[in-house]
């Protein structure tokens, strides 16, 4: 055998050793029940960073192996259906979109502060954990940030199929962020007051005042 056998011998062993060595987890666009909820009167976009879209965490566990989480789509779909069941309509936009060529009464802007994850040789448990750490930035018309919002979810899932476990728990994690933001976002953005607030003003300065004429 020769040096240059050996190498390319060994190169696709290590390969093959590595590809075993780690799991890549693909999340399917999550769906959420319609919420009874009365939506909130008005038209909102919903700006999707490039970065948001295509989220991917990537991590070595315990130095033993390699997992890569590729959210994808499924955050820009979540959001995407969790605001049409909130608002009366929403407009998506991309990154480089122009809000201000938009009629718009604010602008929700998503990201992700942090993703973590744990699996069970980990915790010493049967479970599957994720934990995501989502940011609403919300902007009035004239694109001043009136309202950053962090918001915690957490997913679990007992272990039964590896990916598939940890597919679970990253899937509950964020229905958990879908119903926090449900629940919660009018009372910690006050987006709904801000809104009336600016249709109230524009009302105000937009109807005529009565004419009046000196007394005699």
């Amino acid at each position: 055998m020769t040096a240059k056998t050996f190498t390319v011998i060994c190169a696709a062993t290590l390969a093959a050793f590595l590809a075993g060595c780690g799991s890549s987890v693909m999340l399917d666009p999550p769906t959420i029940p319609t919420p009874l909820i009365n939506k909130i009167p008005a038209s909102v976009g919903l700006r999707i960073p490039a970065e948001f879209e295509s989220f991917v965490h990537s991590e070595e566990v315990i130095g033993r192996k390699h997992w890569k989480i590729d959210l994808g789509r499924s955050n820009a779909a979540l959001f995407t259906q969790l605001f049409a069941y909130m608002f009366e309509k929403v407009t998506v936009l991309d990154a480089d979109d122009d809000a201000s060529l938009l009629s718009l009464d604010a602008l929700i802007e998503p990201s992700i502060d942090a993703f973590e994850f744990s699996v069970p040789n980990q915790t010493k448990t049967e479970a599957f954990a994720v934990w995501i750490r989502y940011r609403l930035k919300v902007y009035n018309a004239d694109g001043t940030v009136v309202a950053n919002w962090p918001v915690s979810a957490y997913g679990k899932s007992q272990s039964g199929g590896g990916t598939d476990a940890l597919r679970r728990a990253a899937v509950l994690a964020m229905r958990d962020a879908a119903a926090l933001i449900i629940m919660k976002l009018d009372d910690e953005t006050g987006i709904s007051a801000r809104i009336s607030s600016v249709a109230a003003a524009s009302v105000a300065v937009q109807t005529p005042q009565p004419a009046t004429t000196d007394e005699e």
